[in-house]
């Protein structure tokens, strides 16, 4: 299936400069919020505490409930809605007991200020101190990790210039998904974590398909300079670029509106991880290949190994 009709030919390279200033713009944006909220808005994986999920029978606000709970000094306490009107999560920086204690001394003391309310405890976690200080620190090992084994795999497969430039691609990817939660201060737990591995993975695969199309260019073509061969490359790879980020973003944004509470930031963070991967594939990883190439050989094309 063709989406895009076959011989088009859009100066994706003419356009780098105005692509770059967009990358810049946003990821500042997102460095900015960072540092004035000193750091992303770690849920409990990461710093520890308690947490609780309550269900109410009828609809009841924030100020309700931390008037009620201010008689056992757990007012100051960070509460929040979930998702519907009737539902509603207290986080804790400390549990005052075990996890039923802490459910139990919550629930008790809310039925005593909202006698006309049924409350169901839905859940209760807890994660001490020094787990979500380990946990923090494994998640950014793990991000780590997976960007040095990209590089390893792109520099076999390919060369160490097309590794370069998808490893800026990927770093880019991650910076504007992490920027993005910290502006919409949306929580980073988890399973953020784990969409931000899918968002290196996909946005690789992306990259991957049209490195591979510029590779088989640069073997055939012996005029012309490397910003030509990587405009048609991305311009042959392109129907299947589109239909591919398409159909996943559709599935993401889904889950997104549809998916619930639970998984919203993680299938957010997809969503956010589809377009940018698709979008640094093109304008992010592709440029700086270009650029590595034209000081390299004055934009004359010198071919790429074959493996």
């Amino acid at each position: 299936m063709e989406f895009i009709k076959p011989g088009t030919q859009i100066n994706f390279l003419g356009k780098r400069r105005a692509a770059l200033y967009i990358s810049a713009l946003v990821i500042i944006a997102g460095l900015i919020s960072l540092i004035a909220k000193g750091g992303p808005n770690y849920g409990i994986d990461f710093t520890g505490g308690t947490l609780v999920q309550l269900k109410f029978s009828t609809p009841v606000t924030v100020k309700e409930v931390r008037s009620g709970l201010k008689d056992i000094g757990l007012g100051d306490s960070l509460i929040q809605r979930f998702g519907s009107e009737n539902e509603i999560v207290v986080r804790l920086e400390a549990s005052p007991g075990g996890l039923e204690d802490v459910g139990r001394k919550i629930t008790e003391q809310l039925r005593k200020t909202l006698p006309e309310q049924t409350i169901e405890v839905r859940r209760t976690e807890l994660v001490g101190p020094k787990v979500g200080k380990d946990l923090r620190q494994k998640a950014v090992m793990s991000i780590v990790i997976a960007l040095c084994a990209i590089v390893l795999y792109i520099s076999w497969r390919f060369e160490f210039r097309f590794a370069v430039a998808a490893i800026v691609a990927l770093i880019h990817d991650i910076v504007i998904t992490v920027g993005v939660f910290s502006i919409m201060d949306k929580e980073f737990t988890l399973p953020v974590v784990a969409a931000l591995l899918t968002i290196v993975g996909y946005s690789l695969n992306d990259t991957i398909v049209v490195f591979d199309r510029v590779r088989d260019n640069l073997k055939a073509r012996r005029r012309g300079t490397i910003f030509e061969t990587l405009n048609t490359s991305i311009n042959e790879t392109l129907s299947r670029t589109a239909l591919t980020s398409l159909t996943t973003l559709m599935v993401v944004l889904v889950l997104t509106i549809f998916g619930g509470e639970v998984i919203h930031n993680f299938a957010f963070a997809l969503a956010i991880g589809v377009i940018v991967g698709t979008y640094s594939s093109i304008f992010i990883a592709s440029p700086i290949l270009a650029a590595w190439q034209s000081r390299r050989s004055g934009g004359r094309l010198v071919a790429a190994r074959r493996r």
